[in-house]
């Protein structure tokens, strides 16, 4: 294949590579993937920033929108991003800059906004046109010192200005605003961390180098996010998730009971997981109450102003507050899990995954190289300083003869040079001197100066050559940072709380609210299915469709779980009040649960606690299975059996201690039910050998009771010797006994 590299026309043809087509797109991608990584998708871990995010703050610092001054508007700022160091669409830049400066959005708003910015029910920011931004203090911590040579510089992308590699950073901003992207088979997810906690453990980790992952979390006790919420995550689970840098966190609304009198009460929601849109929430919850998802909740309003303020009305007095809220942190985004996945590039660039202490380790080594770049900055600048300083001072003890030489020679500066053996600087800053500062006290205030600079400078040059002061002067830094962004601050404080998950049977209470009636359950033979009020007597008066005919009739209640058993071996989990009336044909069970045409109903019955099925495989597997594993009410239902090709044969009550097969082959083995393994899912075991055909019926019975069938007529037949038939499970087994009905099975179908 021919990869063509130039303009067709453009020359002789010098630059066309033959080459395979597969090499050049998979050079091509691996190019296109790396630049999503690491200039677009993934945080810096030293500063916290993505690309984008770094140019926005840079530019309104260019642009002096110091938190002190005048907003500007936003359209300004993006066209000076946009113009000057990130030539994508505006509108990316607007919604980075509009994120930074929403308080919902980040733990520690680094742009501050003025106009609308959107809102936590969702609602889009106004147009740039219309709102104005500056920076904010948080924003001065992270740029403190770029003029110091704190950083290293690159090129703009049309070279004709410099951008900042990565920004000083005055606090561990990555985990304290958190980040989240999607780059090319890679992403990162970081939640918001309270920033005096993260300097807290910044400074353990600075007496203490080899500290543990547990003692870090002492002080860093999980994350702490911009809206609140209640963290009901174990403790040890937060630990492993920064040990390892993956996991997760679960985060609750923060709720509250309201005494309406007479018994009555209300919820009030105050705060809401982090990243939930309330709007949607209302939404969510209101959907519930109209599908009748949510027994146990009544009615829902949104009263908020500037605070949330959702109120959540029971169904009824007598509903436990706990109980309510517990059935809606499992059905509603009022509890959600947020994914932990710190993988950042490092200060070489290459992506990776750390955990907290590597995190904070590589602020803390950020934070020294910036400290050790802006001392050898301020270095260079008292070198220079001094240097024009005793230059003066010279002057000011040869200073009748400096006069005279100003004011008699012809080339002063060079003969000032000659006769003092000072340097052009020196020379230029003497021939500069007002004669007003040729007094007394100007050369005391020099004097006094070069003290204190060369004493700065001694101070310098100590420090530099020590590292135990440099690790000092950080943790200083960290400190004074902490004054500002603490826990006494209205910006510091902690705003998620931590708590244990009641253990609150939700379900219970639920079933509690239902009223207990007897229904009969009606699965046609298409899979339509209803549930009709009280015993049906008579199933052949029941009506179908045209075409559709009797399946499955089975006695249940209104607060039962019906269990469907599906041929490819799955178990679908419907609950008893939530079918279809039989006043018409009711619905297709297909429309219900994720079923396809080709996938049968092998059986249906009511769930019993404690009750255990003999559950096989046509070809011949299969074990004993406890009925609460089978319970799920996914739409997909759970798989339990590998059914194989063949499909599912049936689900017996495990209700005695011996187990009889007969396979298509027309052959009956029995064997004790104590040869069957209890398992929640899988193959199970060879119940019985066929060298064609498969597992036809089966029939669960007691010893002491003996085994039976029905015949064709309808009478059950009592198997006096079922004895002869009994032999190791897996073997072949014998011929039925005369009179066993031709359909090869224990009961009609």
């Amino acid at each position: 294949m021919t990869v063509l590299t130039q303009p067709p026309g453009d020359g002789d043809g010098a630059r066309i590579i033959d080459e395979p087509l597969t090499e050049a797109l998979s050079r091509r991608y691996l190019a296109y993937a790396l630049s999503v990584i690491t200039d677009r998708a993934l945080p810096d871990v030293r500063d916290g920033l993505k690309p984008v995010q770094r140019r926005v703050l840079y530019a309104m610092r260019e642009m002096r929108l110091n938190p002190e001054n005048a907003a500007r508007k936003c359209a300004k700022v993006v066209g000076e991003v946009m113009g000057g160091y990130h030539p994508h669409g505006d509108q990316s830049i607007y919604d980075t800059l509009v994120r930074m400066a929403q308080e919902f959005s980040q733990r520690y708003p680094l742009v501050d906004g003025q106009g609308n910015f959107g809102n936590i029910d969702g609602d889009n920011p106004a147009a740039m046109r219309y709102t104005e931004a500056k920076l904010t203090a948080a924003a001065m911590l992270l740029l403190d010192g770029i003029d110091e040579d704190a950083v290293d510089f690159k090129p703009t992308y049309d070279s004709q200005d410099e951008e900042p590699v990565v920004l000083p950073t005055g606090f561990p901003n990555l985990l304290a605003n958190g980040s989240s992207g999607i780059a090319v088979g890679m992403a990162t997810s970081i939640p918001p961390h309270n920033a005096a906690e993260l300097i807290d453990a910044c400074l353990l980790l600075l007496d203490n180098p080899e500290a543990s992952t547990e003692q870090l979390a002492e002080h860093v006790l999980g994350p702490d996010f911009p809206t609140g919420g209640v963290i009901v995550e174990p403790k040890a689970s937060m630990i492993e998730t920064y040990a390892t840098g993956r996991g997760g966190v679960r985060v609750r609304a923060r709720w509250e009971k309201e005494d309406g009198g007479r018994g009555t009460y209300q919820i009030v929601i105050t705060e809401i997981p982090y990243q939930v849109k309330k709007a949607d929430l209302v939404e969510q919850l209101a959907e519930l109450i109209e599908n009748k998802k949510a027994p146990l909740l009544g009615d829902v309003r949104d009263e908020s102003a500037e605070d949330v303020r959702l109120v959540l009305e029971p169904k009824s007095r007598n509903v436990e507050p706990e109980v309510l809220m517990e059935s809606l942190f499992k059905l509603s985004a009022l509890e959600t899990r947020f994914p932990v996945n710190m993988n950042v590039l490092d200060a070489r660039g290459s992506p990776g995954v750390m955990g907290l202490r590597q995190a904070l380790q590589a602020f803390l080594d950020h934070r020294r190289e910036v400290l050790v770049r802006r001392a050898r900055h301020r270095l260079g600048k008292i070198e220079a300083r001094l240097h024009i300083l005793d230059g003066l001072l010279i002057a000011y003890l040869n200073l009748d003869e400096v006069i005279r030489i100003v004011r008699y020679e012809d080339d002063p500066k060079a003969k000032l040079i000659e006769a003092f053996a000072l340097s052009d600087l020196q020379a230029d800053a003497i021939l500069n001197t007002r004669l007003r500062q040729l007094a007394k006290l100007e050369e005391m205030e020099l004097r006094r100066e070069h003290a204190e600079l060369a004493e700065e400078r001694d101070g310098l040059m100590t420090m530099l050559a020590s590292d135990k002061q440099q690790w000092k002067l950080v943790g200083h830094g960290l400190k004074a940072v902490r004054k500002v962004l603490g826990p006494d601050t209205e910006l510091g404080r902690r705003r998620s709380i931590f708590e244990d998950a009641p253990t609150v049977d939700a379900d219970a209470a639920i079933e509690a609210m239902i009223v207990r009636e007897p229904i009969t359950v009606i699965l046609s033979d298409r899979g339509w299915i209803r549930a009709a009020k009280g015993k049906v007597e008579d199933p052949s008066e029941l009506k179908y469709k045209e075409g559709d005919k009797h399946g499955f009739v089975v006695p249940a209640e209104t607060t039962d779980k019906l269990l469907i058993f599906a041929s490819d071996g799955r178990f679908f989990t419907i609950p008893c009040d939530k079918l279809p009336s039989a006043r018409g044909h009711g619905e297709p069970l297909r429309l219900m649960l994720d079923l396809d045409d080709k996938t049968a109903i092998v059986d249906v019955f009511p769930h019993r606690p404690g009750t255990k099925r003999v559950i096989a495989s046509k070809e011949g597997y299969g074990f004993v299975l406890p009925e609460e594993e089978a319970i799920s009410f996914r739409r997909a239902g759970k798989q339990v059996l590998n059914a194989g090709a063949k499909g599912a044969a049936f689900a017996l009550p495990a209700t005695g201690d011996h187990l009889g097969v007969i396979g298509d082959n027309g052959k009956i083995l029995i064997f004790p039910m104590a040869e069957l393994p209890e398992m929640p899912r899988g193959k199970g075991v060879k119940l019985q050998s066929y060298r064609e055909g498969g597992l036809r019926d089966a029939i669960v019975f007691k010893a002491e009771e003996g085994a039976t069938w029905i015949d064709t007529a309808g009478r059950t037949r009592v198997w006096g010797e079922w004895r002869d038939w009994l032999a190791k499970r897996a073997a072949a087994g014998k011929l039925a006994p005369k009179g066993f009905p031709t359909s090869k099975r224990f009961k009609p179908k």
